[in-house]
C-alpha cells in the first residue's frame, strides 16, 4: 500500500461460533489486507496471528456447548450446540454497526445478517455444505433407506438454516457440488462465489520408502463413520474387495455417530483396524502405510480428508458429492463413483490395486499444493471483494 494512501475502512466481521480453519483464514486474509473490523468467537481463545483489537470473544456459550459434549450422546449434543446459536447472534448483533459486512455460516447469525442487510451491509454464507434443502432431502431419504430413528440433522437447526437462506446476499462455496445445490434452489450464478480451503502440508507428505512388498493391500477412511459418509456402502465394498484380496487391511477412525451404530454391528466380521484420536502427524503416519482412501460420503462440501489423503500419495475414491471429487482425474489420482454403489467402489480399489502392487509404483503427491495454499486463497478471495466493490 502506498504509505500515502488511506487505509480502506474495516467494515468485515466474521462469525464462526467455534474454531475452525477456515473462518481463521478468512479472518487473517481480511486482517492482512486491512478489511476486518472483528472476528467473534464463542470461545476463550483468539486466532493465532490476529490482534486482540479485532478479536472479540464469549465464552460461555462454549463453556456450555463443551459440558454438553462431554455429558450427551453425539446427536443429543449435537442438538443442543444448535440452541445456543441465538445467544451466540444476539451477542454478536450488539456489536455490528451500520455498513458492516458479515460472514458466517448456516443458522449462527440469522438476526445479524437481517440486521446488517437492513443497514447496509452484505452478507456472506461459508457455505462448507450444500444448500440446506439439498442436505435435508437427501439425507432423510438415506435414514429412512436405513431406518434411522434420527433425523439427518436437528429439524430445529435445518429450519434455523432454511430460514437464514432469505438474508444471503452472496455464496463462498467449498466446491462445485455445493455450488450446483444452491443454482438448483434459485440463487443466481453471480451470487456464488468459488470459496477454497487452504491447507497445512506440513504433515502431510508422501512415503519417502518404497511400499514394504509384504504389506497386504491397505485400505483407509480417516473421517467420521455416519449415514451421510456413506459408510454402509463402505462396509459392503470392503466384502467385495475381500473376496479377491482376502487379506485386505482396512483402517478406520473410532469416531461413529449414533446413526450408523446399529448398521455397523451387521459388520463385526470384518478385519478392521480402529485408530483413535490422535494429531496430525500421527495420522498422517497411518495414510502414508495405506494404499488408498475411500470416501463414499453422500453429501460433503469439500472432504479435508481427501486432500490430506492425496498429499500423502495415497489415490482416493470417492463421489461427486463430497466437493472434493473436483481434484480427482480419473487414472491420474483417483476415481469418482456414483453414491450408494458398492461394486463401483469395489470396481475401482481393483484397478488401482493393479498399479500399487506393480514394481514400479512410487508414492508421490497427488494434489496440487498451490491451489490449496494460503497465497492462493487469499488472492482469490480479495479479488471477488474487490470485483464486488468491497476491497
Amino acid at each position: 500500500m502506498n504509505p500515502l494512501q488511506k487505509p480502506p475502512e474495516r467494515k468485515f466481521v466474521v462469525a464462526p461460533f467455534g474454531h475452525n480453519s477456515v473462518y481463521d483464514n478468512e479472518a487473517l486474509a481480511l486482517h492482512k489486507n486491512h478489511l476486518l473490523r472483528f472476528i467473534a468467537m464463542a470461545t476463550r481463545r483468539g486466532v493465532s496471528g490476529l490482534p486482540a483489537e479485532v478479536t472479540r470473544l464469549n465464552p460461555s456459550p462454549g463453556l456450555v456447548n463443551y459440558i454438553a459434549a462431554k455429558t450427551l450422546s453425539p446427536f443429543a449434543a449435537e442438538s443442543f450446540r444448535f440452541r445456543l446459536y441465538p445467544w451466540f447472534d444476539r451477542w454478536v448483533k450488539r456489536q455490528l454497526t451500520p455498513g458492516d459486512h458479515i460472514i458466517s455460516s448456516y443458522g449462527f447469525t440469522n438476526e445479524s445478517f437481517k440486521w446488517v442487510r437492513a443497514n447496509g451491509g452484505k452478507t456472506f454464507l461459508d457455505a462448507g455444505n450444500s444448500h440446506p434443502r439439498f442436505f435435508w432431502e437427501l439425507l432423510s431419504e438415506e435414514h429412512r433407506r436405513w431406518n434411522s430413528p434420527h433425523p439427518p440433522i436437528a429439524r430445529y437447526y435445518h429450519e434455523r438454516s432454511v430460514a437464514m437462506m432469505e438474508d444471503v446476499d452472496y455464496v463462498l462455496a467449498a466446491s462445485s457440488f455445493v455450488a450446483r445445490s444452491f443454482l438448483e434452489r434459485g440463487f443466481k450464478p453471480e451470487t456464488i462465489l468459488p470459496h477454497s480451503r487452504p491447507i497445512n502440508f506440513q504433515d502431510f507428505q508422501p512415503a519417502r520408502q518404497e511400499r514394504p512388498k509384504n504389506r497386504p493391500l491397505t485400505l483407509i477412511n480417516t473421517g467420521s463413520l455416519s449415514l451421510r459418509k456413506g459408510s454402509p456402502y463402505l462396509f459392503e465394498s470392503f466384502r467385495l474387495v475381500r473376496e479377491k484380496f482376502p487379506d485386505a487391511r482396512f483402517v478406520l477412525r473410532r469416531v461413529v455417530t449414533d446413526n450408523i451404530k446399529a448398521v455397523l454391528a451387521k459388520y463385526q466380521d470384518l478385519p478392521i483396524v480402529w485408530l483413535d484420536m490422535m494429531p496430525h502427524h500421527e495420522l498422517a503416519d497411518h495414510l502414508r502405510e495405506a494404499d488408498i482412501f475411500i470416501l463414499p460420503s453422500l453429501e460433503d462440501g469439500l472432504a479435508l480428508t481427501v486432500v490430506e489423503a492425496l498429499a500423502c500419495g495415497l489415490p482416493v475414491i470417492t463421489t461427486p458429492n463430497t466437493g472434493a471429487s473436483d481434484l480427482i482425474q480419473s487414472g491420474v489420482n483417483g476415481e469418482v463413483v456414483p453414491i450408494r454403489d458398492p461394486q463401483a467402489i469395489a470396481d475401482a480399489v481393483f484397478k488401482w490395486a493393479d498399479k500399487i502392487l506393480s514394481a514400479n509404483w512410487q508414492s508421490r503427491v497427488l494434489v496440487d499444493e498451490h491451489r490449496l495454499s494460503f497465497e492462493y486463497f487469499e488472492q482469490e478471495f480479495m479479488g471477488q471483494l474487490r470485483g464486488l466493490g468491497l476491497a
